[in-house]
């Protein structure tokens, strides 16, 4: 099974293949909605980006982003920000499954400068 580690929390959990990242989170007492968003979120849809994560390692080990994903990302005004310079790590818990082990970082900084905002 694989293993994901959230790095801001210090804790490792083992997820089956092929499972939704933020459900797989929330059965272990991970939150990934931070704040307000706790409550008031998508439950799961995609189309609040509440759930947004970095994967610092495994990219390879999770699944390849949706077109509801990514348009959520380039057309949310706060998700286009966290996207630069971050396109193929940031992700959406709700929409991600895991196929091997990876890292994650729950509530990612939002890059309003930067080396890669102007690029």
């Amino acid at each position: 099974m694989p293993k994901v580690t959230f790095v801001k929390e210090k804790r490792t959990i083992e997820v089956p293949e092929g499972a939704v990242l933020r459900a797989e989170a929330l059965k272990n007492g991970i939150q990934v909605n931070p704040g307000i968003h706790k409550y008031l979120n998508c439950m799961g849809f995609g189309s609040c980006a509440s759930c947004c994560v970095k994967i610092t390692k495994g990219e390879n080990n999770v699944s390849r982003q949706g077109i509801r994903e990514w348009l959520r990302f380039l057309l949310g005004p706060l998700t286009f920000f966290m996207r630069i310079g971050n396109e193929k790590t940031m992700r959406l818990s709700c929409q991600c499954r895991v196929n091997g082990d990876c890292e994650i970082e729950t509530d990612p900084a939002i890059n309003f400068s930067g080396e890669k905002f102007w690029e």
